[in-house]
């Protein structure tokens, strides 16, 4: 490793586990955020997703809402608003709002998948394939609207026009990658479900990146998923949820999160089927001292700025826990 610090954060889909209200949910994100908050991570983002019973974080703007009224220093922020579900003008007003109730303190990370089904993407935004194929306009009306000189425009969102909100790209290919670089933007990518492309993005990203008004060198934010306990098998143990979680979502089920079991000979089959093995690559799980080393490797081979952790558990309690081990683990590390 270099001498650079490497900040953390979570990346939050409010996951529905079984026997729990949403209400339960919700509150339990906000638990959360409050334990980031008081381990110094840097930001709290939630995701966006649509049409699914297990996952809660749908109106991504009214959750980052919640959380930043009831927290006082962690940045909140979406992970991210999927912009071709909606209206550029919308979304600018939503942050600014956010902006002036909350300053210095919000985020918009925009990224261009739907979040869902075709169906139900369609049933959002009857044009959003014609907003996918243009997402870097729609980023930069985004851009447009924020900006003071827009104050002149026909159409404007006056309430976010100066505000302070920094936008990031999302995403989970190379396309992304060049889109930052070419707006001098910082660049997350969903390396916690998505890891093929990781690397080279990232190269790309570097490669190409303008220096722009909004950053003068590259930033980087890597997702990755995080589960720490005392010992390797209580974390083994905790991550079962998410292996059968994401079968789940190889298969079509939309189960909520089950709770966690021994990690079978069945289960470690399963980790090496390709598709599995590709969306759960790069999953930290174990004691401090074996996390620790998984992310030191990570950082070895990336250079990224941020990790950003997603820590799908069954019990409130264990991703409490797992939230402060992880961030003593990032202390020691820096």
């Amino acid at each position: 490793m270099d001498d650079q610090k490497i900040a953390y954060s979570i990346l939050e889909l409010a996951i529905v586990s079984q026997g729990e209200t949403i209400k339960q949910t919700l509150n339990n994100a906000l638990a959360l955020a409050k334990e980031a908050e008081a381990n110094n991570y840097k930001r709290i983002w939630f995701a966006e997703h649509h049409n699914s019973d297990n996952i809660g974080s749908s109106a991504t703007s009214i959750l980052i809402g919640y959380v930043a009224e009831n927290t006082s220093s962690i940045r909140v922020g979406s992970g991210g608003i999927m912009l071709p579900n909606h209206s550029p003008l919308i979304v600018a007003e939503q942050f600014g709002t956010l902006a002036h109730l909350y300053p210095d303190r919000i985020d918009l990370g925009l990224g261009r998948a739907p979040g869902t089904d075709s169906q139900t993407a369609q049933a959002i935004r009857s044009d959003f394939m014609k907003a996918a194929q243009s997402f870097p306009e729609e980023v930069a009306k985004i851009q447009r609207y924020f900006s003071l000189e827009n104050k002149n425009s026909n159409v404007r969102a006056a309430i976010a026009e100066g505000t302070d909100v920094p936008l990031y790209i999302l995403g989970s290919s190379t396309d992304s990658a060049h889109l930052a670089a070419k707006k001098g933007l910082p660049y997350a990518f969903a390396s916690h479900f998505a890891s093929t492309y990781l690397l080279e993005a990232l190269k790309i990203y570097h490669q190409e990146f303008q220096p722009s008004e909004f950053l003068n060198q590259p930033y980087t934010i890597a997702g990755v998923n995080v589960y720490v306990a005392d010992t390797d098998e209580e974390a083994e143990m905790m991550f079962t949820s998410l292996i059968r979680m994401f079968v789940g979502v190889l298969t079509g089920a939309r189960d909520p999160l089950h709770p966690p079991t021994e990690m079978t000979e069945d289960l470690k089959a399963l980790l090496k089927h390709p598709s599995l093995h590709q969306m759960l690559k790069y999953s930290f799980v174990g004691s401090k001292e074996t996390v620790k080393k998984q992310i030191k490797a990570f950082f070895d081979q990336t250079h990224v700025n941020e990790l950003i952790a997603v820590s799908t558990m069954y019990n409130l309690n264990d991703r409490l826990k797992s939230a402060k081990l992880f961030a003593e683990i990032m202390t020691e590390i820096n």
